[in-house]
């Protein structure tokens, strides 16, 4: 019984292989793409990348202009990071199990987060270019938006997943509602979400550089600006400076992780 249960299953995993394999070859042939021809043209792309795409003397004088965007995208980034975090919290209240007044606003709470959540960050920018058109605040409202649901689907998670037994002894007691929430569901479950809304500052400051290329601001911005200028010195360095920055707020925000949980 068991020989037949692992023959049928392995039968099965070969059936999934194939189709998989026939969509790749399929997909290589409607797209013209050669596998041969990607694979011998990367030693001429690393040529090309040593060759023009390093910071030089010139390109350095750039660097107090490229900083200076560097700075309004990480304060966009945290703005809307933390603002998204304060709401996602009202929202998760609403929306947990464990906290919910009832189920209604449970609903449009988790209904909200599922929205937000699952329209990428992308579309968010091209959707708001239409009302705010290009500047910071079309950056900040989507960075907030996509923040606004991935953080209310965390923090509903991790109240629903820290909070149930202290919730329920408080209850016993006859707390109220909102000596439950603040005596009781904040604390437990602070450091949780604010690890969870340091790794969403780190997502956006990554993600801000792409939507910096749609709303023409910030660090995203030079770089396009000197990428199509092909001034690929100064794009670079644009590059250089936008890895150490993302390496310095990781290892911030790994150390308060440390410190707090």
């Amino acid at each position: 019984m068991q020989d037949k249960y692992f023959a049928k299953k392995r039968i099965t995993s070969s059936i999934i292989l194939l189709i998989i394999f026939a969509v790749t070859y399929g997909s290589m042939i409607l797209t013209e793409f050669s596998l041969v021809k990607g694979f011998s043209s990367i030693p001429k792309a690393f040529e090309w990348a040593f060759s023009n795409f390093f910071p030089n003397a010139k390109s350095l004088d750039r660097l107090p202009n490229i900083l200076d965007k560097l700075i309004e995208t990480l304060l966009v980034s945290i703005a809307a990071s933390t603002l998204a975090a304060i709401f996602a919290l009202m929202f998760a209240i609403a929306g947990s199990n464990t906290t919910k007044v009832n189920n209604f606003f449970s609903t449009i709470a988790r209904g909200f987060a599922t929205l937000f959540r699952n329209i990428d960050i992308a579309a968010w920018s091209m959707i708001l270019l239409f009302s705010f058109g290009q500047s910071a605040l079309t950056g900040f409202f989507a960075l907030f938006f996509v923040s606004f649901g991935f953080l209310t689907r965390a923090f509903i998670e991790v109240i629903d997943e820290m909070s149930n037994s202290s919730v329920e002894a408080l209850q016993a007691t006859g707390a109220s509602y909102f000596v439950i929430i603040f005596h009781s569901v904040i604390p437990s479950s602070i450091a949780q979400m604010i690890s969870w809304m340091l790794f969403v500052i780190e997502t956006n400051i990554r993600s801000a550089t792409l939507i910096g290329i749609l709303t023409g601001t910030g660090i995203g911005f030079a770089f396009d600006l000197y990428y199509k200028g092909m001034n690929y010195n100064a794009a670079s360095l644009v590059v250089i400076v936008i890895m150490v920055s993302i390496l310095m707020i990781e290892f911030i925000s790994n150390y308060v992780r440390r410190v707090i949980l």
